[in-house]
Order: structure tokens, then sequence, then C-alpha cells
């Protein structure tokens, strides 16, 4: 295992930094995608209700593996139908896709599980008090929201870092896509596999820790 380390830190590392890379692009996208589609869940629209069921349920019931090859080589397929010869995906750009997809799914139910959590006073004074609904949004419940939010959003993180070592099958080289070539490359696959997991249980136990002391910090403050 020592030998492993010495030879293969600097790659261990690398892909270390590749799959945080990832994980926090897709964060970021997911927040968007999450925001947009449990807003359109909470709303009294009833055509925005329906879109954001249907990507909630559509994203949710596909794994994350199938969606993965969806993007890398169907969507790149279907476009060269359509006639253009020169598309391409690259592994960075589709696991991100994939992942943001994924992930934005669950950021929406988690979107709106904090919205709904406020009471709905809050919405009704707001208004009575003459801002529209918009605002009444984003100054008022949103802010309120986020405090129950937080933890299950760093707890998505910490699912979302996981769900990085699917990625491995397209290519993308992340942690676990570095493992199996070190491990073709040293036949230890024992040792390569322990190194690699402990490298995804120290920065898991990280984030968690980090995500039980903010929602200690925030139970204390309410």
């Amino acid at each position: 295992m020592v030998a492993i380390i010495q030879i293969y830190w600097k790659m261990l590392l690398g892909a270390l930094g590749k799959t945080l890379l990832l994980c926090l692009l897709s964060l970021c996208f997911a927040m968007i995608i999450g925001m947009i589609f449990g807003l359109l869940n909470v709303g009294k629209n009833r055509a925005g209700n329906l879109i954001g069921t249907i990507y909630v349920d559509a994203i949710r019931g596909v794994p994350l593996i199938v969606l993965a090859y969806f993007i890398y080589f169907g969507v790149p397929a279907g476009i060269k139908m359509m006639g253009v010869q020169d598309f391409r995906l690259t592994a960075l750009a589709a696991g991100t896709i994939a992942l943001s997809l994924n992930c934005g799914a669950y950021m929406a139910e988690i979107i709106r599980a904090g919205i709904e959590s406020v009471d709905k006073g809050q919405m009704e004074a707001s208004r009575s008090l003459g801002l529209s609904y918009a605002k009444s949004m984003r100054l008022v419940v949103l802010p309120q929201a986020i405090r129950t939010m937080i933890p299950s959003i760093i707890n998505q993180f910490i699912i979302t870092l996981k769900d990085t070592s699917i990625l491995s099958v397209i290519g993308f080289p992340e942690l676990t896509n570095m493992g199996k070539t070190i491990s073709g490359n040293t036949f230890k696959s024992l040792q390569t596999w322990a190194i690699v997991g402990i490298m995804y249980l120290i920065v898991i136990t990280i984030l968690s820790r980090v995500a039980k002391r903010i929602e200690r910090r925030m139970s204390c403050g309410r």
C-alpha cells in the first residue's frame, strides 16, 4: 500500500481534485435547476406544477448510469442524425450535465419541502403589505426556508460526491476511474481500492461533520 501511495499519490490527488471539481460544478447547476423546478412545484400555476412534477419523476426514475450513457453517447448520436457531424461532448461536460440533472431533481424536492415548511401566514402577511408574489417569495419566504434546507443541501452534496464514481463508465478521470487504472497497472486490487476507499471516507467524513455543525448552529439560532 505504501509503495502505491509513493508512486501514484500525485495521480490520486489529481483524480480527487477532478472528482471535487465535477461535484462542485454539478451542485452549482443543480441549485439553479432545483430552484426553478422547486418554485414551479409550489406555485399556483397548474401547468408549472405539471412540468415540475414530470421533471422530478422522470429524472428520479432513471438510473444515473443510464442518464450518463444517454447524454455522452445518445445525445451526440442524435445530433449527428440531424446533420451535425462534428458535435462531441467531453466526459467532463457529459458528466456535469448528467449529475446536474440528477441532483437538480432532488434539489427541487429539497427546495419545495423547505418552502412548504414556512408558515403560509408569512406569504399572506407579505402579500397583504403590498408585496408581489415574487418579492414575497424572495424577501420573506426563501430566507426562512434556506435555514431548513442547508443541512439537506450538504447531504445532497455528499451523495453527489459519491455518485461521481458512476461516471467512470464514460471515461471521466475521477477517483474511481484512477483506481481502476492503478489496479490494472499494479495488479494490487486490495491495496488500491483500500486507498481509494479511505480517500472517499476522509472527504465524506469531513463534509458530514460540517453538515452536523451547521445543523447544530442553525438549531441553536432558532
